[in-house]
């Protein structure tokens, strides 16, 4: 327990001289919560360190000691900073929208009957790399997912392409969401949901909230991924495939019964 808890034998015999002194369970919680948020760089917040409790240690502790406990140690999970906008390549030769069918429900959907997708962009190295995610709106899995250096219709569609194997094996009357940008209102990525069978749905104008789900997924990867001193595209690769790993089969979710995605989806899919 003294290795646990970071103390020396000599210093938890004093401890128990002095019975006015924080009880040694209580030292082991301090620790513990500590440790997991600065394993966590700083952005764990008290739910998930109440689930890496239970999950890592067996520990049980409620949120509002949890809370306590870091006020008083001062720690501060780091608050999301929102990009001020989001780099698109403007094409004025193709106005193509649809409507929005997907109307923000997102609770009320079975796994792949919505999925979201979107681009954004990741910075290493004075340099971009361009993210494209497919990812089930109920369930927060990531279904496809494609890089590319450069941000062209080509990335849209090899993301879908990459996610037609699945979407076909559990639903085919699946809705596709996306905002308006240029590479999913292009006619090869229209006429490729269409072949498909795949119905296309899109955002309002200027409202992220119309796709929040796949919105919140790339605020929690950047956020938990690090590209500091990364000198390469393929670097920056490895780095994402091991994301997606580890988003779809170890991070639990609060709000999804503490499951992960792939765990959350087999379960709605087993009921």
């Amino acid at each position: 327990m003294c290795k646990i808890a970071n103390v020396s034998k000599s210093g938890y015999y004093k401890w128990q001289k002095n019975k006015d002194r924080i009880s040694f369970e209580e030292i082991l919680d301090y620790t513990l919560v500590k440790d997991l948020f600065f394993k966590g760089k700083g952005i764990r917040g008290i739910r998930r360190i109440k689930m890496d409790l239970e999950d890592i240690h067996g520990k049980i502790m409620n949120r509002k000691k949890i809370s306590r406990i870091m006020k008083e140690l001062n720690l501060r999970t780091k608050t999301r900073k929102q990009n001020p906008y989001k780099q698109r390549i403007k094409d004025t030769t193709e106005k193509f929208y649809c409507e929005n069918l997907l109307q923000r429900e997102f609770k009320n959907k079975l796994p792949f009957n919505a999925l979201g997708i979107d681009i954004t962009y990741l910075k290493y190295n004075n340099r971009f790399a361009y993210l494209c995610v497919l990812l089930d709106v109920k369930t927060t899995e990531v279904i496809s997912y494609a890089l590319s250096q450069t941000m062209t219709k080509e990335l849209a569609l090899g993301t879908i392409k990459a996610g037609l194997e699945m979407i076909k094996e559990n639903n085919y009357s699946t809705i596709i969401h996306s905002d308006r940008g240029s590479q999913f209102t292009s006619k090869d990525y229209r006429d490729l949901l269409l072949t498909h069978g795949l119905t296309q749905s899109m955002s309002a104008p200027a409202s992220p909230r119309d796709n929040a789900v796949i919105e919140s997924f790339f605020g929690h990867l950047k956020d938990e991924i690090c590209l500091k001193g990364i000198k390469t595209f393929e670097q920056v690769i490895q780095i994402i495939d091991d994301y997606m790993y580890y988003y779809n089969n170890e991070r639990r979710q609060w709000n999804k019964n503490k499951m992960t995605p792939i765990e959350y989806r087999n379960f709605l899919l087993a009921s």
